[in-house]
């Protein structure tokens, strides 16, 4: 029966943030800073209900989650969340968001979560912020703007710097594959935070070896930051990536520091 001891910051928001996403990025701070006050890590690892996506919500989740709603809600923007699924708030624009990504490691005070969230018009996303909420450092990009993040542009896998979903059962050949050809392989356990970094260029690609594990909430903001850097997002088996309010879609997202490299990343994944 343990509480986190160490501090989470505010976030480092740029100017230009939209003022909806700023909202909800301080709203998700605070809800995490003061649940981490409250609650045990125990308590906050506990799984209390079934989110939209099907899987369980831990205690931490929906403390988070509630506060981003009421941001939503203030703000008069409909809501799509990895455990409340689509809030009809009578808007065209959409808040697309997983408020508290690496639900485990936070829970843990592994300090490794994120807030991550996508505005969209009529479907078609417009702007991106990921806050990393032990730091306070952030991501952001709108459509159609220039930003300061580059990939590494690196176009072979053989090599390359490579974040991974942990192996699973199905996934299990794949994920060698991958990892064989990998210079260097991470395990980190927080998607929206390791396709940030391929954004930036910290990392080369981040890869669902094709385990169809991911929802839109987890590869939404990626859409925006990585082709804004250079680089490219797509599914392993060439699925489409959209925003649909259907939370049980899953894919195998490939985040990569160029479009060669994912692709060379799906052929590999698929065999």
């Amino acid at each position: 029966m343990t509480f986190i001891p160490w501090p989470v910051p505010e976030p480092v928001l740029p100017a230009g943030v939209n003022p909806v996403l700023h909202d909800a990025a301080t709203s998700a701070v605070a809800a995490y800073r003061s649940a981490r006050k409250m609650h045990t890590r125990q308590a906050l690892s506990e799984e209390v209900a079934m989110g939209a996506d099907g899987t369980p919500s831990m205690q931490v989740d929906l403390l988070v989650e509630d506060a981003i709603a009421e941001s939503a809600q203030a703000n008069r923007v409909n809501l799509l969340s990895e455990e409340a699924g689509f809030v009809d708030n009578g808007s065209a624009t959409t808040l697309v968001v997983d408020p508290l990504d690496g639900s485990a490691n936070a829970a843990a005070g592994i300090p490794l979560s994120c807030f991550s969230a996508v505005l969209t018009r009529d479907s078609i996303a417009v702007e991106a912020l990921t806050v990393w909420l032990d730091t306070g450092r952030s991501w952001w990009a709108r459509v159609g703007q220039s930003t300061p993040y580059r990939t590494t542009g690196r176009k072979s896998l053989d090599g390359a710097s490579v974040s991974l979903l942990r192996p699973k059962r199905t996934s299990a050949a794949a994920w060698q594959r991958v990892s064989g050809r990998a210079g260097r392989v991470r395990v980190l356990g927080t998607t929206c935070l390791e396709t940030a970094l391929v954004a930036e260029g910290t990392v080369d690609a981040f890869v669902d070896p094709g385990s169809d594990t991911l929802r839109i909430v987890d590869l939404a903001a990626a859409l925006v930051l990585v082709p804004a850097a250079g680089g490219a997002v797509v599914d392993a088996h060439g699925r489409p990536l959209d925003f649909d309010p259907d939370l049980t879609r899953r894919w195998s997202g490939i985040a990569a520091a160029s479009g060669e490299l994912a692709d060379q990343i799906a052929e590999t994944v698929l065999g």
